[in-house]
């Protein structure tokens, strides 16, 4: 076993790993070119996980190595009461911040939200409701260097140990990338929807396919 595997160890999140969760999450979003798609590093990535640390700080976990923190999982355990938080408090505020910080005028910015305004209008964002067999949600992210290690399979059976204790019977995720999705289902998670959106193909110059995923979990 490497000695970087017997090094890491995961553990609950505390909000002193707030500003490394939070650039873990921006380094690694949109297939790691988010550089390239925005121009306000910060509003990404609240827009990626500020209500789950902020409003569910008990469903995230950490992967720490030498008391660094090197990935994380971020869930809800009922995605529908996620929702209820996220457009009373969480959007609201971040519309406030792009009109505010006049990102809409930022050419990153707006050409992405135009992508985005038109997969929405092409109803590219549809999908079935798996809310009700599924409720929970998580989010998985591990920076380059540890991936491999072992680190994200940890996680996962931390978040589902945890969901097990809270009786919650089933969890999804959702991804962009054949490699996540292959790791997924060496979890015990199975493709539950496959889809395809254009938002990004102005820059990737193909649509992006988006798998979700959706794993059963015995409660007691």
């Amino acid at each position: 076993m490497s000695p970087i595997r017997e090094n890491i160890s995961v553990r609950p999140y505390t909000p002193q790993d707030r500003n490394a969760l939070r650039k873990i999450s921006y380094d690694t979003s949109f297939l790691e070119k988010a550089d390239d798609l925005f121009d306000e590093p910060e509003i990404v990535a609240d827009a990626l996980t500020l209500y789950f640390t902020d409003s569910e700080p008990e469903s995230c976990f950490v992967a720490v190595n030498d008391e660094k923190v090197v990935g994380y999982l971020i869930g809800a355990k009922n995605e529908k009461e996620m929702d209820k938080v996220a457009w009373f408090k969480i959007y609201p505020r971040l519309l406030w911040a792009l009109l505010v910080r006049g990102l809409f005028l930022k050419r990153k910015t707006f050409r992405f939200l135009q992508g985005v305004l038109v997969s929405h209008f092409k109803g590219e964002f549809n999908a079935p409701d798996f809310s009700h067999e599924y409720p929970a949600i998580l989010h998985i992210n591990i920076a380059r260097d540890f991936r491999g290690c072992g680190v994200g399979q940890k996680l996962i059976q931390s978040y589902c140990e945890y969901l097990q204790k809270n009786g919650v019977a089933a969890v999804r995720a959702a991804t962009m990338t054949e490699t996540a999705k292959s790791f997924f289902e060496k979890c015990g998670f199975v493709v539950l929807f496959k889809t395809q959106r254009s938002y990004l193909r102005y820059y990737f110059r193909n649509d992006t396919f988006v798998y979700v995923l959706g794993k059963k979990i015995h409660t007691q």
